[in-house]
Formats: C-alpha cells, sequence, structure tokens
C-alpha cells in the first residue's frame, strides 16, 4: 500500500498516525538537542547530541511522508515549524523539560524500551513506506535503548546522590507512561487495515523489561496507582510543549521565505 493508493476513509487517520510518531521523535529529539555542550562528560555530551540528530532525522522522514498522505502539499518542514501546539500530537513524556541528566536517561529508556516493541511490530505494516521507516528506525533505537539502559543501571547502582535522582524521575514519569499505549478511533482503523500495531500486547511485554532493568539498576518500581496524565495525542498539551515550539519554530516563523 503507497501512498498513492491509500483508501480515502484511511487517508486522515494514516496522517494522524504519522504526526504522532513524528512528532513524539521531533519534541524528544529537541529536548536531547539541549543537552548540546551541557553534558556531564565530553562523550556523553556527543552521545546525546547523535541521539537527537536521531530522532529528528526519523521525525523528518515520518512527517515528510504525513505531508505525502496528506496531499495538501506541506512539506516536513511546514509541519514541523508552522503548526501551533494544539496541533501537535506527541506524548505528553517527550515534552517534559529535559530535567537533569538522570531524568534525561530515565525517560529515554522508558520510550525507547516500548519503540522497541513497537517499531519490531511496524515493520509488518502494510503500508509500505511506514515499514520501510520502521525498519530504519529499529537499528537506530537499538542503540537508544541500549545506551539509556546502560546509563540507567550505572546511575541507580551508583552513589547514593545518583540512586535517589534517577528514583525521583521514575517516580514522575510513570505517571506519562500510560499514554504511550493510548488507541483510539485512529489506530483502530488503521488496524483493520493492516497498518497500525495493536498496543495492548507490548505492554506486558514493555513492563517486563522495564523491571528487568530496574532490578539491575537497584531501583524500584513506582506505584502503578498513579494517577496517569493523557492528553497529547488528541492536542492537549503541558504547557511546556508551548515553549519549546516557541524556541524551536521562531528562525522559520520570522523569515518564512528564507532559503538556505
Amino acid at each position: 500500500m503507497s501512498a498513492q493508493n491509500i483508501a480515502p476513509e484511511l487517508q486522515q487517520p494514516l496522517f494522524e498516525y504519522l504526526l504522532r510518531l513524528g512528532d513524539d521523535r521531533l519534541i524528544l529529539g529537541h529536548r536531547l538537542s539541549e543537552w548540546c555542550g551541557h553534558g556531564p562528560i565530553l562523550e556523553e555530551d556527543i552521545a546525546l547530541a547523535n541521539l537527537a540528530l536521531d530522532c529528528i532525522g526519523q521525525a523528518s522522514v515520518l512527517l515528510k511522508e504525513a505531508g505525502t498522505v496528506e496531499g495538501q502539499g506541506r512539506s516536513e518542514d511546514d509541519l514541523a515549524y508552522f503548526r501551533d501546539a494544539i496541533d501537535f500530537r506527541n506524548l505528553l513524556l517527550v515534552e517534559l523539560p529535559k530535567g537533569d541528566f538522570g531524568f534525561t536517561i530515565v525517560r529515554q529508556f522508558l520510550f525507547s524500551t516500548f519503540s522497541y516493541f513497537f517499531l519490531e511490530k511496524l515493520q509488518q505494516s502494510a503500508h509500505k513506506p511506514l515499514a520501510g521507516i520502521a525498519a530504519k528506525t529499529f537499528k537506530e533505537n537499538l542503540y537508544h535503548l541500549r545506551h539509556s539502559r546502560k546509563w540507567l543501571v550505572v546511575l541507580g547502582d551508583g552513589t547514593e546522590e545518583s540512586h535517589q535522582r534517577v528514583q525521583n524521575a521514575l517516580d514522575e514519569l510513570w505517571g506519562y507512561t500510560e499514554e504511550m499505549f493510548y488507541m483510539d478511533q485512529v489506530d483502530e482503523a488503521l488496524m483493520n487495515a493492516g497498518i497500525a500495531v495493536d498496543l495492548q500486547p507490548l505492554k506486558e511485554q514493555w513492563l517486563s523489561m522495564v523491571r528487568e532493568a530496574l532490578q539491575e539498576a537497584t531501583l524500584e518500581l513506582p506505584d502503578p496507582d498513579v494517577y496517569q496524565h493523557q492528553g497529547g495525542r488528541t492536542g492537549f498539551h503541558t504547557e511546556h510543549l508551548g515553549h519549546l515550539l516557541a524556541e524551536m519554530q521562531i528562525l522559520p516563523r520570522s523569515y518564512p521565505d528564507a532559503r538556505w
């Protein structure tokens, strides 16, 4: 299934689905980029910059495909720089401020673990461009997962201060994890067409891998009954996204006709 032969009733759901995937990686990439020049050690400064570049590159191809599916002539740049916060569909998890290094590592680990199982399944999508993007992204995500898991264990099983900082980050972020498994009519329509991934079976796989890593890192699994924040998938965001977009979009919005 290509962008040229998508059933009309699937065009809008697929556009929305691609926005969700692209926006997750665009916003997370921006948060990671905020560490450039501020990493705890030189090698990690470079590593986080590379993770940011991976995420932004993934966002670029996903948003480009979204523009193709939409058929309104919007490019990946248009979708990244000329939408308002209410039009973004990213997880709330990825828009939270970068916090300290431990916070960044925990968020990356939680998201990369989810992405590992998600991208593995998405490679079977009936929408061939999306399946191809998933295959490439899966390889990059493997590095993200290994990198963040390594640091999770180093910090969690490190000093008393590093352990407490990472535990605090985990407790704070846990209330944003359920949204990763959010599904609605967009997912339902695309699942019936063999395009989207059923997220519910992935939850136990994700939780099992997270538990294993937390045990090695001597960290405690947060309270499962903690309040879960949602809304990002339908355009309801925290105040942090507006500030992030103001910074990210200021240049193209100030000079919309500029060419590089």
